[in-house]
């Protein structure tokens, strides 16, 4: 929060020509790219709750405690004062403002509570949260996931989705059945496996009361002070899914032991750690012996937030660029009046409108796959399509969105230090490059409906454009073929690219769609931002991205 009426007339010097503090905005009327692909995915009716949120968001008061929660990272507690075991994690107390904040939103909720639409209003509200603070929806994307692989267990569904949809938060250390609402983490990969989850070897004993114990290591856990944690491990029938509380039936703590916290680059208010299962108890979930079909739905849904996250990031980095810029007066003109930095805002402002189609696109195809009672071939490939792509391209936006603010965007007084170490976070998280792009060949391969569904989309917006039509053409001729795993990332990048044009040409806006194929499209631009040959409507797309306050 801005400090009150602060001195500018100083004995030494006037400070001028700085911009007034961006806070006390609302982050979905002032972004016209959002509100626009929310209302054409089916969030419509959901205005008023996401201008209420918005506006919360983007309030000097949350900005503050997201500063303190980064500042103050979280303390691991393995030990209370006489010496017993408690393996608990201190935040500080603006950790669980932001927490209450975006649970009591229905940010992990309004997928499984019958709201309408309620994938894309998730998104929605992700996106808003993202920008308050992203460490923590980390816990709170899990929790929302969660539920996915839980529906492959009717009983553990039918137990823990009450305590999911009450958008409750209760950071109470105690046994679930006793607090008024719960978080739910994931443990999955080894020290020597990674993501490789074959490679795992935490086993699982049966118990005769067919409950599980389950003994071994995680090498990540993240957010371990959730109420239960879905996890792998292998039983003699292989590797299975199971669900282990933090808490016994009998009430006493599960032997879920806390080895250390991760000293992470970024994500700095959230708690990542690994950890050791000490003869755990747990309940399995699915069928023995088929883990990862199990958790795929969850992973599935979980890359819907690894989407949305680094769009989020994209906008808020642009936003504070163009505010900047709007304010800060160089060589006796404002940045945003001179000719090349125009250039460089408008083609981040291209990024960014198309990152964010494409994630709520991708976001209504969760809602699709609800009516239909199963993943739709579109959503199965667009999904990893989609992360792989838009990761990518996150981490160098908001590299340029720093540099548009100077040596003041490098220190850690502005917010774009903080996005710029968030940016790398998601495209490692639920599987790095290479993951993804051999998920996007086994789909085409293993599901071929899924192939077909991709061009049938982009088909949509035949005629729209030549030189889309023209990749459209060009990608259906390398599809039909065998996928060659070593031109996975090429092809991966011309899928993703052609669907944020075909998005862009469906629905606008004009400007952004004609920007987007003439330099994505025909690579008639160079590598940087703002490397431009072709003529481009800099002045709509630079007024279409500026904060609407």
């Amino acid at each position: 929060m801005s400090p009150l009426r602060p001195e500018t007339h100083l004995e030494t010097h006037d400070v001028t020509n700085q911009p007034p503090p961006f806070e006390n905005i609302n982050l979905f009327t002032s972004d016209r790219a959002l509100a626009d692909a929310v209302a054409r995915h089916g969030g419509v009716a959901h205005r008023d709750r996401l201008t209420a949120f918005g506006a919360r968001c983007g309030s000097a008061e949350v900005i503050e405690w997201a500063f303190a929660a980064n500042r103050n990272v979280p303390q691991l507690k393995t030990f209370d004062r006489y010496g017993e075991r408690i393996d608990e994690v201190d935040f500080h107390p603006a950790y669980h403002e932001l927490m209450k904040l975006g649970l009591e939103s229905g940010i992990a909720a309004v997928g499984w509570n019958g709201t309408p639409n309620g994938h894309v209003l998730h998104t929605a509200i992700e996106f808003l949260m993202s920008q308050a603070e992203p460490g923590v929806c980390c816990p709170m994307t899990m929790t929302y996931a969660a539920l996915a692989a839980l529906r492959h267990q009717p009983d553990l569904f039918a137990e823990w989705k009450p305590r999911v949809t009450a958008a409750r938060y209760d950071p109470s250390s105690q046994p679930a059945k006793d607090k008024t609402g719960v978080t739910i983490g994931m443990a999955m990969t080894e020290k020597q496996g990674g993501s490789d989850v074959r490679a795992n070897t935490t086993r699982a004993t049966r118990n005769a009361d067919g409950s599980y114990t389950l003994v071994g290591h995680k090498w990540f856990c993240s957010a371990p002070m959730c109420d239960a944690f879905l996890t792998l491990a292998y039983t003699d029938r292989g590797l299975t899914c199971f669900l282990a509380p933090r808490w016994k039936p009998d009430g006493s703590r599960n032997p879920i032991y806390i080895m250390r916290l991760k000293d992470k680059m970024g994500d700095r208010a959230n708690a990542s750690s690994e950890i050791e299962y000490h003869h755990a108890w747990a309940q399995i979930v699915g069928e023995e012996g088929r883990g990862v079909r199990t958790i795929i739905e969850m992973v599935h849904h979980t890359r819907l937030d690894c989407i949305l996250a680094p769009a989020a990031f994209m906008r808020q980095a642009l936003a504070n660029a163009v505010w900047h810029a709007a304010h800060r007066t160089a060589f006796q003109k404002k940045l945003i009046d001179q000719p090349l930095m125009r250039n460089v805002l408008a083609d981040m402002a291209v990024e960014s409108e198309a990152a964010t189609a494409l994630t709520f696109r991708i976001a209504q195809s969760f809602d699709e796959s609800e009516a239909a009672g199963e993943t739709t071939p579109f959503s199965r490939i667009a999904t990893p399509v989609g992360k792989y792509w838009i990761n990518k391209r996150v981490v160098n936006f908001v590299y340029e969105a720093m540099e548009a603010h100077g040596g003041n965007g490098y220190v850690e007084d502005s917010v774009v230090p903080r996005i710029f170490r968030q940016s790398p976070l998601n495209s490692i998280w639920e599987g790095s490059g290479n993951v993804i792009c051999l998920d996007v060949l086994r789909a085409m391969t293993k599901e071929t409906d899924t192939t077909a569904a991709f061009i049938d989309e982009l088909e949509e917006a035949r005629g729209g454009d030549r030189r889309l039509d023209a990749a459209i053409d060009a990608l259906k001729n390398r599809v039909v073929q065998p996928p060659d795993e070593r031109f996975a990332r090429r092809l991966v990048e011309d899928m993703a690219v052609a669907l944020q044009a075909s998005l862009l040409v469906r629905f606008g806006p004009a400007a952004a769609a004609d920007a987007f194929c003439a330099t994505r499209l025909t690579r008639n631009a160079g590598y940087a931002y703002g490397a431009l040959d072709g003529k481009i409507d800099v002045d709509a797309l630079i007024v279409r991205a500026m904060p609407q306050i």
